[in-house]
């Protein structure tokens, strides 16, 4: 079969669709690659369907603090169908439409198949070899499972599965402690699910600031079984439930549970990819090499998203695939792309907003910095809501007033997180902050005094 041949080769319909629809846009001959379904993880597996169910268990936390306002309430019933439908309905809705849209756009062509390199800058999908000038690798991450013994003789599930389940687990047993076990823990936790997480480290959430990670692992301690520095040692089927022998220190314990999830971490799809038979270079564990314009060593091929490493984020992975496009058809007016300020959050309970530099990081670093905190509790709404466990933690430059960091815990965090995103960005100063009005009693007040309690 002769070699069809193409202006550019898109791989992967998450964020890789805002280049081949540019690239059609301009009149280029363009092929987008996806075994499907169409709109990337983000949309059918992350962070859309995630934070739908999330929110179902956000509602219940707010019932069972109504009493606390004066509220009595009772929950009769949990409706699971009703929760995981109303998520999978919408994100197969908008998979839909993003697939036919591609479908009937002009100068594109749509393969919904899985695709692998079989030479230089050439692809094998199904029976077609695709070649192009411009190839695009947007093909993301996927969960990866530690070499736990037994761990591949029982039914256990990652987050693919978890937002999926037609049944409620009465108990569930998690193994990890980042951002997608503590919210996936919140989750079916809040809904009524006995979760334990097993976390290998001394705290959940070892890259977020220690001081927030710190004091998460204690809030989150409250609500679930979190058991620390448990190495797990095997894991094997018993009855109907999966049961997890795990060590921690010299002491050898067992819990068992009706579900098992997996929560270790994502590897890149460039070994599906066979991204070595076009000559790209990788590093550990696989993602791809690029430089500061998306470009990777290979003329003509630009990687973006989780699968180049260096955000694992879909807004950085969007700004990625921005860059990528504008450097790839203006190559005489390359433009770098501009990560400072890259923020992040995690939807669990407490929430966490985050962006800039950790104190632990300006540690390592031996770069000067003040720190100011605040407790939501301190401010009128925080007082309010009754937030005990929230806080902000700011890190300025002492010289400058430059801000260098910005650590949220607590209500609506992610919300919260944005006017400091916004003032780094445009590098203001911790003066600007303070001086800038808030809304009283509104709950920013909390950052405004954070930054007004810097020592320097």
């Amino acid at each position: 079969m002769p070699e069809k041949r193409y202006d550019v080769i898109v791989i992967g319909a998450g964020s890789g669709l805002l280049i081949s629809s540019e690239a059609a846009q301009r009149g280029l001959k363009t092929a987008v690659i996806d075994h499907g379904p169409f709109g990337g993880t983000c949309l059918n597996r992350g962070c859309i369907p995630s934070k739908m169910l999330i929110h179902s268990a956000d509602v219940m936390e707010q019932i069972q603090k109504a009493k606390s306002f004066g509220i009595t309430t009772k929950v009769t019933s949990i409706d699971w169908k009703q929760v995981v439908s109303r998520a999978t309905r919408t994100v197969e809705t908008e998979a839909r439409q993003i697939l036919q849209g591609n479908k009937s756009a002009k100068n594109m062509t749509v393969y919904q198949d899985t695709a692998r390199f079989v030479g230089m800058k050439k692809l094998r999908v199904g029976k077609d070899t695709l070649a192009a000038d411009k190839i695009f690798i947007c093909a993301g991450t996927r969960p990866s499972a530690p070499p736990i013994p037994g761990l591949d003789t029982v039914k256990y599930i990652t987050s693919d599965e978890a937002l999926r389940l037609r049944k409620q687990p009465k108990s569930l047993i998690i193994i990890g402690g980042g951002y997608i076990a503590s919210e996936l823990a919140h989750f079916f936790g809040a809904l009524g699910t006995k979760v334990t997480i097993l976390q290998r480290s001394d705290k959940l959430l070892t890259n977020e600031d220690s001081e927030i990670a710190v004091a998460f692992t204690k809030a989150f301690s409250k609500k679930h079984n979190v058991v620390l520095n448990a190495n797990t040692q095997r894991v094997l089927q018993k009855g109907k439930n999966i049961a997890v022998e795990y060590t921690v220190g010299n002491r050898k314990q067992t819990v068992v549970g009706e579900q098992l999830l997996v929560a270790t971490g994502r590897i890149p799809n460039t070994d599906i990819l066979d991204v070595a038979k076009t000559g790209l270079v990788t590093f550990k564990p696989g993602f791809v090499k690029t430089n500061e314009y998306m470009e990777t060593n290979v003329p003509g091929i630009w990687a973006i998203g989780d699968i180049a490493g260096v955000y694992l984020f879909k807004h950085s992975a969007n700004l990625e695939a921005e860059y990528a496009a504008h450097n790839a058809f203006n190559p005489n007016s390359k433009v770098p792309v501009p990560y400072f300020a890259m923020p992040h959050a995690v939807f669990s309970s407490p929430q966490i907003g985050s962006v800039g530099m950790t104190e632990d990081e300006l540690k390592e670093k031996k770069l000067p910095y003040a720190v100011g905190r605040y407790a939501f509790h301190k401010v009128a709404y925080g007082h309010s809501i009754e937030d005990k466990d929230g806080f902000v933690k700011v890190l300025a430059d002492p010289k400058t007033k430059q801000i260098l960091g910005c650590h949220i815990l607590g209500t609506d965090a992610a919300t919260l997180i944005h006017e400091i995103i916004v003032a780094m960005k445009h590098h203001l100063t911790v003066d600007d902050v303070i001086n800038t009005v808030h809304v009283h009693p509104a709950l920013p007040e909390v950052i405004q005094r954070a930054f007004a309690n810097i020592e320097f």
